[in-house]
């Protein structure tokens, strides 16, 4: 194999690399709308119920149930509260039942459940545990669109590196530039920007809170901060490198937004 061809493989693999860890990372974020079907009384129902929303619009709760001696209900109060359970009824139009949860400010969140009755069955269509929906502000495309963009080419060139790494005669310091370049650009420049519309603060992990989105890059960029100075000292300290790659890989696979920006409203 010549080493263009070895090159372009490379770059194929850390692309297949950072695409499967993104859509990941995307499908098992707890914002990540719930989908899927319950059986009862003798029919199949498909739901999908919202688990992120911009503020100051409601959240609809809509349920394809064609039998009209099925009716229900939602029960939500606001997460992390002492509020008691409210309770709307589910209105028929047609094949639907549907309600309307009420919107919140940014970082607020409301805990729902969806319940489907016919004479004295119930059934949970959220399951035995409520579904948390987490309220943000819009952010503009000028700022988010750089930041998602920053972020995967970020992975991506974190991921080359790493491979380039791997190999004996491998020639990553370039390219570990560019990764710590494009990761400073996207997780502390526009990462902030992000946060500021849609939460209302620019950084909300150490030392300032717990913030796992925050607190993920930031232990990300010092592992690539040591790998650099690491390698600088020593350039045949390619393990660093390579252990910065695996590390920045291993915390961007926790799923975006656990145990993000959040109202605790009994304090």
């Amino acid at each position: 194999m010549t080493a263009t061809s070895k090159h372009v493989l490379l770059w194929l693999l850390a692309f297949l690399i950072t695409a499967a860890s993104a859509v990941y990372q995307r499908l098992t974020g707890p914002t990540h709308p719930l989908r899927g079907s319950v059986a009862f009384q003798g029919q199949q129902i498909d739901f999908k119920f919202l688990r992120s929303q911009t503020v100051e619009i409601d959240v609809p709760v809509v349920v394809t149930v064609p039998d009209t001696a099925i009716g229900g209900y939602v029960e939500y109060r606001r997460y992390k509260s002492y509020d008691d359970w409210s309770r709307k009824p589910l209105l028929r139009e047609g094949d639907k039942l549907q309600a309307v949860l009420p919107h919140q400010p940014a970082a607020g969140k409301l805990m729902y459940r969806v319940m489907l009755q016919k004479g004295a069955e119930q059934v949970a269509l959220t399951g035995e545990a409520p579904l948390v929906l987490r309220y943000k502000g819009a952010v503009p495309l000028a700022v988010l669109l750089p930041h998602v963009l920053l972020m995967f080419l970020a992975m991506l060139y974190a991921n080359r590196t790493a491979l380039e790494a791997l190999r004996r005669d491998g020639d990553y310091q370039r390219l570990m530039r560019w990764t710590i370049g494009l990761f400073l650009l996207g997780g502390f420049i526009f990462g902030p920007l992000v946060q500021k519309y849609a939460f209302g603060e620019f950084w909300t992990g150490i030392p300032f809170g717990y913030d796992l989105t925050d607190n993920k890059t930031l232990i990300a960029m010092l592992g690539w901060l040591g790998a650099y100075f690491a390698s600088r000292r020593n350039p045949a300290a390619r393990w660093w490198v390579v252990a910065a790659g695996v590390l920045m890989l291993a915390v961007y696979l926790i799923p975006h937004s656990v145990l993000g920006s959040e109202i605790d409203y009994r304090k």
